[in-house]
């Protein structure tokens, strides 16, 4: 693909090997690998120091293409991603899971699931097709027993799978470096030959596209003396040539391609899905340690975005608005206040709309995330059939993120709470979405936000306190004393007898308010009413304190006022709609 038609065809399949912190990733990725990368096998010094994976590792293995991926003479090539397992590393894997094609989710079988194996399958759920399930270090296991621990770790895998889309995938076991890391290099692997038959058996043709803008997701930038600052990453999409020009969005720089590389042989182009190192000149690489790069000015930095969004079943409680989340757009991870919004009820069968945002319709917004077990709101509840809680087929979130962050349309989003304790076993991925619409304009708030028409119901209550005449009542406590009725005139009231009634204005300084009802007071009403204030004059003679508790105390059953309307949460007038 690289050099021009005379080289022989090879397919690049990103592998990420995900797992459980010391689960055996690395020794796994090395027993896998004929060629390292510059960011292999835990190469940097706090690596070695700490004895785990800090940063996406990546190395190579080249094998024969095999049948299913077509003719003729060529080279499969997987790059082996080893995602770091520890916990507080999971936004490096979040940003390793968006460049991956199949993912190995590799189990200590002495230990089975553990809390970030669980993670990472709800990663891979989320951003991966396929997945083969590696169950490492059997060597631990006595030699009498191993086959019956590895069957019934082996059904337990398959019932843990049972209802994702990973189901009755592969499961291999295998030890990457039998006797542990102390061991001497003349042990060899067990399984790891039949391992690599699975994965050619599982590689598949993954859609790539070199039109489009150039994106490339950097996880490394060193410096060769001589050379220039070579930036490796993965290409998100489109492709690169010798001699174009690229941007460094996050530090607004533009720099041109001097030379590229992949796996150590030269190459003048690479595209969608390539592993590839690419130099510049004149660039400290210490200005960018992960990232992108991209054509010059084709993505954007973004203050707050909207996005279509989903929960992740693993996740316990609810997904409150006004919650702050860890926000990982891209290869970011930001802090970013959330609120939730659906369509409006009547909306909620509507078709999914795939990847657009309708700005011309009416939004619901929500307390929370609406889902089986969450309090539902108001306009739900008249809208529910039989006490059942009816879901709308999709909903949205606003972002709101605490500093900017530069990422492309329509990408990845994934919200957790990474400040859960790390060992409390728990899922703390919350949703993931797709970023729909960015903004870029810091004063978002009045040049965007006015044209999301999200809207909440307000509901409020008065009685009616006397009859003036035939057609008018005085009405309270349906506003304060201090509220400016003048806002409210106009809109329409209905009565708990019936009668629809229009707020007239104030009457006296205690928020008091005349209501005109067109069609006129019903006589059964009139009566109602002109019983209830005899009763209530009787009692209120002897001492104007008393009025109100004899109110408080009528049995005859108050006459009530509701008013109902609707307001855009993001109107800078705050009007008040009634449809």
């Amino acid at each position: 693909m690289a050099a021009g038609p005379a080289a022989p065809r090879v397919l690049n399949v990103n592998v990420g090997v995900l797992g459980h912190i010391d689960s055996g990733k690395t020794a796994l990725a090395r027993a896998l690998s004929t060629t390292g990368s510059t960011a292999a096998f835990d190469r940097a010094p706090q690596s070695r120091a700490r004895g785990i994976t800090l940063d996406l590792g990546f190395s190579c293995l080249r094998t024969a293409l095999p049948p299913q991926l077509g003719p003729g003479p060529g080279e499969l090539q997987f790059t082996l991603v080893d995602c770091p397992g520890h916990a507080s590393l999971i936004r490096t894997i979040i940003g390793g899971a968006q460049i991956i094609d199949l993912m190995m989710l590799v189990i200590d079988v002495t230990k089975g699931m553990q809390t970030q194996s669980a993670e990472c399958l709800v990663i891979g759920q989320i951003a991966c097709q396929k997945m083969v399930v590696v169950l490492n270090k059997i060597d631990l296991l006595p030699e009498g027993k191993r086959q019956s621990a590895i069957e019934k770790m082996t059904k337990k895998m398959q019932k843990t799978l049972e209802n994702t889309k990973f189901c009755g995938c592969p499961i291999v076991a295998v030890a990457a470096k039998p006797g542990g890391p102390e061991a001497p290099e003349s042990e060899n692997p067990l399984g790891v030959s039949e391992l690599i038959e699975v994965l050619k058996s599982q590689a598949y043709l993954p859609s790539r596209d070199p039109s489009g803008h150039f994106l490339m997701a950097v996880d490394h930038c060193f410096s060769i003396k001589g050379q220039g600052t070579v930036m490796t990453g993965t290409i998100l999409s489109g492709s690169v040539s010798l001699g174009d020009n690229v941007e460094i969005p996050a530090l607004k720089v533009t720099k041109k391609v001097k030379s590229m590389q992949m796996f150590h042989t030269p190459v003048t182009y690479a595209m969608q899905g390539d592993r590839v190192g690419i130099c510049v000149t004149q660039f400290d690489p210490k200005l960018l340690e992960r990232g992108l790069i991209c054509t010059p000015e084709s993505l954007h930095t973004i203050h707050a975005a909207i996005i279509s969004l989903k929960k992740i079943q693993y996740f316990r409680g609810a997904l409150q608005t006004k919650a702050k989340f860890h926000i990982t757009v891209g290869h970011e991870t930001v802090m970013g206040r959330v609120m939730f919004f659906s369509p409006a009820p009547a909306d909620f069968n509507e078709e999914i709309k795939e990847n657009v945002f309708d700005f011309e319709k009416d939004y619901l917004y929500q307390e929370e995330y609406l889902s089986k077990d969450s309090n539902s709101s108001e306009e739900n509840k008249e809208n529910d059939q039989a006490g059942e809680v009816q879901l709308p087929r999709q909903q949205w979130a606003l972002l709101e993120f605490e500093k900017p962050v530069t990422c492309p349309k329509l990408c990845l989003v994934i919200g957790s709470k990474l400040d859960t304790d790390i060992h409390a076993n728990t899922c703390r991925l919350a949703f993931h979405g797709v970023l729909l619409q960015g903004m870029e304009d810091k004063n978002y708030m009045e040049t965007f936000l006015p044209k999301l028409k999200v809207y909440k119901l307000k509901h409020k209550e008065g009685q009616v306190e006397r009859v003036m005449d035939d057609y008018s009542v005085i009405g309270r406590s349906l506003f304060k004393k201090e509220t400016n009725i003048q806002i409210f005139v106009g809109l329409k009231v209905k009565l708990s007898t019936g009668e629809d009634g229009i707020i007239d204005g104030g009457f006296g300084q205690s928020g008091k308010f005349k209501i005109r009802i067109p069609d006129g007071l019903k006589p059964d009403t009139k009566m109602l009413l002109t019983v209830a204030s005899k009763k209530k004059s009787k009692a209120g003679k002897g001492d104007p304190s008393k009025e109100d508790e004899s109110s408080k105390n009528d049995s005859a059953q108050p006459v009530t006022i509701s008013l109902l309307f609707k307001r855009y949460v993001f109107d800078t007038q705050k009007k008040m709609i009634q449809s």
